[in-house]
Parts: C-alpha cells; sequence; structure tokens
C-alpha cells in the first residue's frame, strides 16, 4: 500500500524539479528595434553630351530620270538591239531599233533634187536681175522689167529657203529611223518586235537612267525641327545644306547600305499624312552594290548638332515631363523636365538637370516625394 503512494511521489517531485530547472535556466528575451528595409532603384548620372540628332524614315526606290522611246517617224521595225528587253543595259547613243528607211531615203533624194534646181532658178534669177540693173543705169531697159526680175529673184530665193529646209528635213528622218538610247541606263519595259509597223509618237519602251536612284522619304513637319532645312526653301537644296542620308536594307540574307544627300523638298504636304516629302539621291557606283528600283529602304538622316543634352532611358521619364532625382539622403525628389525630344528607347533632356545629379530609372508604382531608397548605379 505504502509502495503504491511512493512511487508516484517520486516521479512526481522529480518532474516538477526538472521544471523548476528548466524555468530557472530559460533565455530571457529582450526585444529589438526591426531596422527598416529601403526600396533599391537604379540610378543613373547626369552627364551632359553633344548628341547628333536623326531623323528616320522609309521609302522605295525609284529612278532619278525616267522617259518613254518614242520614235520621230513611222515605219515597220527592221532590227532590235539585244539590249531593247526588260531589264537590258544600255549606254547613252546605243542603237535600239532601226525603222524600214526606204522610203525616207527616196524622199531625202527627191529633196536633194529639187534644191538643186532651186540653186538653179535662185541662180539665174540673181544674175538676171544683176543684168537689168546694169542696163537700167544706161537706161537701156524699163524701170518695171528691172522690178519683175526683183521679185523673181526674191521669189527663187524663197523657193531655194523652202527646198533648203525640206531637204534638211528629209536628211533628219534618214537619221531618225535609227532610235538611240538618249542616256545610259535599263529597259523598264517594252513593246515592239521585229515586223511590227511603228507609228511616230508612239511609245515603244520605257527607259529609266542608271546613273543615279532617289528615294521619296515622308517626315513629319515637326521632325523638320531637328534638320538643318530652310522651312520655307521649296525645290533643289544648295549642296552645302544637303544633308547625308543613309538608306540600308536586307536583302537576299544580306545587310546593304548606301550613302546619299537629301537634295530637294517638295512643293506639297500630303493632305492626308501632314508629311512633308523628302527626296534623297544616291549616284551610282561602279564598284558598289547597285540599288535596284522598287527596293524598299530604311533611312536615317543626319540632323542637326545639340549641345548640352542629357540622354536618360525613356523609363525614366514620369508624368507631366518629370523625373526622379535621388538626393544626398538617398529620398527621392520629384523634378520637372524640359524634354527636346523622345527618341528611340531614349529621352533626350534639354534643361532641368544639373551634372552630377542622380536620376531614378527604376519604375517604382508608388512613388512618394521624400521617400528613402537604396540607390544603385546602373552599369
Amino acid at each position: 500500500m505504502m509502495r503504491t503512494f511512493l512511487i508516484p511521489g517520486i516521479i512526481l517531485i522529480v518532474f516538477l524539479f526538472g521544471a523548476v530547472t528548466l524555468m530557472a535556466t530559460a533565455p530571457v528575451l529582450e526585444p529589438a528595434a526591426q531596422e527598416p528595409v529601403y526600396t533599391t532603384v537604379r540610378i543613373q548620372e547626369v552627364a551632359p553630351e553633344s548628341v547628333q540628332l536623326k531623323v528616320h524614315s522609309q521609302g522605295t526606290v525609284m529612278p532619278s530620270t525616267e522617259s518613254q522611246l518614242i520614235p520621230e517617224v513611222s515605219g515597220r521595225v527592221m532590227w532590235m538591239s539585244p539590249s531593247l528587253v526588260a531589264g537590258g543595259y544600255f549606254e547613252e547613243g546605243e542603237l535600239l531599233a532601226r525603222v524600214d528607211d526606204l522610203d525616207y531615203i527616196n524622199a531625202r533624194d527627191r529633196a536633194r533634187a529639187t534644191l538643186g534646181r532651186a540653186e538653179a532658178e535662185q541662180q539665174h534669177a540673181e544674175f538676171e536681175y544683176r543684168r537689168l540693173q546694169s542696163l537700167e543705169k544706161r537706161r537701156l531697159t524699163s524701170r518695171s522689167q528691172l522690178e519683175n526680175a526683183l521679185r523673181a529673184m526674191r521669189v527663187a530665193d524663197a523657193a531655194l529657203q523652202d527646198a533648203r529646209v525640206n531637204f534638211a528635213q528629209a536628211e533628219q528622218n534618214v537619221e531618225r529611223t535609227e532610235i538611240k538610247a538618249p542616256f545610259s541606263g535599263l529597259v523598264r519595259s517594252e513593246n515592239v518586235d521585229i515586223g511590227q509597223f511603228i507609228s511616230r509618237g508612239s511609245p515603244i519602251a520605257t527607259l529609266y537612267a542608271s546613273d543615279a536612284v532617289e528615294v521619296r522619304l515622308p517626315v513629319a513637319d515637326r521632325q523638320l525641327a531637328f534638320l538643318n532645312l530652310p522651312p520655307t526653301l521649296r525645290g533643289e537644296l544648295p549642296e552645302e545644306l544637303q544633308p547625308d542620308v543613309l538608306l540600308s536594307t536586307e536583302y537576299a540574307g544580306q545587310k546593304l547600305a548606301w550613302q546619299g544627300k537629301i537634295v530637294r523638298t517638295e512643293a506639297e504636304i500630303d493632305v492626308s499624312s501632314r508629311m512633308v516629302q523628302l527626296v534623297a539621291r544616291v549616284p551610282s557606283d561602279p564598284s558598289g552594290t547597285p540599288m535596284s528600283v522598287g527596293l524598299f529602304v530604311e533611312a536615317e538622316i543626319e540632323g542637326l548638332s545639340a549641345d548640352d543634352i542629357i540622354v536618360l532611358p525613356r523609363s525614366a521619364l514620369r508624368n507631366d515631363n518629370q523625373v526622379l532625382v535621388v538626393d544626398d539622403e538617398n529620398r527621392l525628389r520629384f523634378r520637372p523636365i524640359e524634354p527636346l525630344r523622345l527618341y528611340q528607347d531614349n529621352v533626350l533632356v534639354k534643361s532641368g538637370l544639373e551634372t552630377g545629379e542622380r536620376v531614378c530609372l527604376s519604375p517604382i508604382q508608388t512613388a512618394i516625394e521624400g521617400m528613402t531608397v537604396n540607390p544603385v548605379l546602373d552599369s
């Protein structure tokens, strides 16, 4: 009976002793102040620089000179040059086609005979007038006979002049039976063949020159402020005012580029797009890759040079043309700026920031004036 109460009592005493010991040796927790965690932001130090402004556009290559090949005489085509095909190349003055010249040679020979007869008639009339003029001085002929001789000489002179013009025209018609290239270039299209009868004034082919090509580049009127172009000038630009333009494209898996000049502006502004058309000209380079007509190209036009410009990523720009500046105490401050231009992924700032100031680049959903941040310099 005694053992029944003794053993549980001993176990209870042991547990109470252990509990007292644990409570006596337990560590004392002391409250500690929690350190604040600041938002980490990327920053950029302001460093003004000189920037070469550029204006971008795009357009399609077209020939600088294009004309239709029109015969000046009618007749049957007796011969055609192998170059007179679509895509064919020819040199200036090269014979492209020949018209049957038999009728024109006969007309020239008849005109030559008429000219010879007119020359003989004129010589006889002039001799007769001189003879009667001499006789009239000695009063051996009447005044009316002299006047008739003068009239006959003048008629003969007019007939001779007419015969000379007809002969020159007949000779030129014979030359015109050979249709020659007016310039060096390429054939865009042709619609004639050997044996076909062609009429004077009807085009038989379309040609374009290969010495240079042009590209019409639409530019917004507000973008003209970045180019060194007189706003009221129309037509061809003086050589010293012609901006450089880099034209590039990707064709047949290759990146191609050409250097040209803006040579003129078109007189009208497009009423639908409010765009001004600038015309770039690229002279042909025998040693380089030619620009094919119809090629679509991107254009980068060299503009004005601006000094003391601050270049920031576009992400740094906040509403109402503001940026966030991190002050010396690492606090955010809103700062209004005057942007010069939004260009690609950057904003060009003209004023509002000082050299050495730190601009926040990180997007912050809720930015508060005076908010403390942890700035990290953007690499």
